[in-house]
Formats: structure tokens, sequence, C-alpha cells
């Protein structure tokens, strides 16, 4: 028995009502594609997303560590091999993302404490008061509180994403193909 279809929407399909937004980053990933079956919801999205993705307290390397770590937690093969390509543009190195898969007492100490974080949100759906004061050490206040919102944004991804997965991207599956094979799931 096979289920609704959440097939990301092609040109031919996007709703009007999401005119705006085809031509930005809602056009250009299949996730957004995916979640443009509720214009509403993908309109709703689009100020948090702007936030983690382009302003985040955590800048752009703990973000995808972040995230890299989150996407393994949750067996998202498109989130992570999304965040490969995007965390070797953002200077990880291969052997650092590959870490983020295995013990947290493996890891160089930051990714150590970003990767603690994502897995007791995930285990505990909380940081108890001592991790929580590590991690404002770390990142501050905001980037503290930036971690929770990713970790919870990209859920919510996750969530999606391995319900009806999509396609990975052509243009991602290349680059992952040639900067780092060893990677992909």
């Amino acid at each position: 028995m096979s289920g609704p279809d959440f097939a990301p929407l092609c040109d031919e399909d996007w709703p009007r009502a999401l005119d705006d937004m085809q031509g930005g980053f809602a056009g250009q990933l299949n996730v957004y594609r995916m979640m443009a079956h509720h214009p509403a919801l993908l309109r709703a999205w689009t100020g948090l997303r702007t936030h983690i993705v382009h302003e985040t307290a955590l800048g752009p390397i703990r973000a995808e560590v972040v995230i890299l770590r989150l996407a393994h937690r949750l067996g998202c093969a498109y989130e992570w091999n999304q965040h490969v390509v995007r965390a070797l543009a953002a200077g990880l190195d291969k052997g650092r993302i590959a870490a983020l898969r295995g013990p947290v007492g493996a890891l160089q100490a930051e990714d150590a404490r970003l990767a603690g974080a994502v897995d007791a949100l995930v285990d505990t759906k909380r940081l108890d008061p001592a991790l929580l004061q590590d991690v404002v050490a770390l990142v501050g206040k905001q980037g503290a509180l930036d971690l929770m919102a990713t970790v919870g944004m990209y859920l919510t991804l996750g969530f999606m994403l391995n319900t009806a997965p999509p396609a990975l991207e052509p243009a991602i599956a290349q680059a992952l193909a040639q900067q780092a094979p060893e990677l992909a799931v």
C-alpha cells in the first residue's frame, strides 16, 4: 500500500501562492520542493531557515557540526549528504566530518561538546544545567539558543525527509561523488 505522494514539486506543478519563492532557496532544493505541497508551511519556514542558515550565532562551521551530528543520529541520508558538501565548503575536513558519525569521546574537544549537546537533545530532550553552561561557555547564550533551534529545525526536516525521502539534487550528488564519496550514505 502506498501513501500520499510528497515528491518534490516540479516547476509545472509549483503552487501559484509560492511564485515569488520559486527562484530562491525554495526552488533550489528538493526538501523545499517537497514542502511546497503545503505553501503556508513553506512560507512560515522562511524566517527561521534564513536565521539558522545565514545568521546563526554558531557560525558556519559549528552549525555544520551540529547539523551533521543530528543527520547521523536521525539516519537521514539526504540531510547528511547535503551537509557533507556544505561542511567541506565551510572548511571542515573529511576526517572531522567522518568522526561525527562516531562516539563523542573520539571527537576533537569542540566537536565533542557540540555533538554531546545534540545527543542530549535527541536522547533526553534537554540540556542539563552543566551541559548548558558548557555550551554557553563555548558559543554564548545566543549560540546555545541557536544550537537548540538548529536541532529543532533540522529534526523537523529529518522527520519529513525520512518519511518521504526525495532524491539528492544532481549537483549535490555530483559534488559529493567528486569531493568525498567515502562520506556518502
